[in-house]
């Protein structure tokens, strides 16, 4: 969440000549409804079977750079099954990187919002703790603070 998935992914399909998708706005569009709206109305557990049946109706896309929302890689062994699909890449960023980002997103995010920059600490802290065993599943580990492209599109083509 908030390390640039959309921005480095838009890069890298236009330098590859590939088609970009972005599983959040797949949600909202297949719902009609912001993924905020969704949480408020529903829960994050329903959020996360439809974002995973989301997630996997990707699997068929070629010469697709796809991104995922934060915890999409987390739940129902979807990394995994990304590995299994394609060729995978955490964007790695230390709290603090993230913390500025969400702060300073024009977007709100739902699990952060209202939040002090404490408990918004605590909250990345937290969640990368949770989630860092399934980032580091990832094929590919990729520093995301000042993003070299040039350098990841070598890393690809290796």
């Amino acid at each position: 969440m908030g390390v640039g998935k959309s921005t480095i992914g838009k890069k890298l399909a236009r330098l590859l000549g590939y088609k970009f998708v972005d599983t959040d706005e797949i949600f909202e569009e297949k719902y009609k409804l912001s993924i905020d709206t969704f949480f408020s109305k529903y829960n994050e557990k329903l959020f996360r079977e439809f974002e995973s049946n989301i997630l996997e109706s990707t699997f068929q896309l070629n010469n697709t750079i796809i991104a995922t929302g934060g915890g999409t890689p987390c739940f129902f062994d979807a990394m995994d099954k990304i590995n299994n699909s394609g060729i995978s890449i955490y964007l790695k960023m230390p709290v603090d990187g993230i913390v500025n980002r969400l702060e300073n997103a024009i977007k709100p995010r739902p699990l952060v919002k209202d939040k002090s920059h404490e408990e918004l600490t605590l909250l990345v802290e937290k969640l990368l703790m949770k989630r860092v065993s399934s980032y580091e599943k990832a094929q590919i580990i990729f520093e995301a603070i000042n993003p070299d492209m040039d350098k990841l599109l070598n890393i690809l083509k290796q």
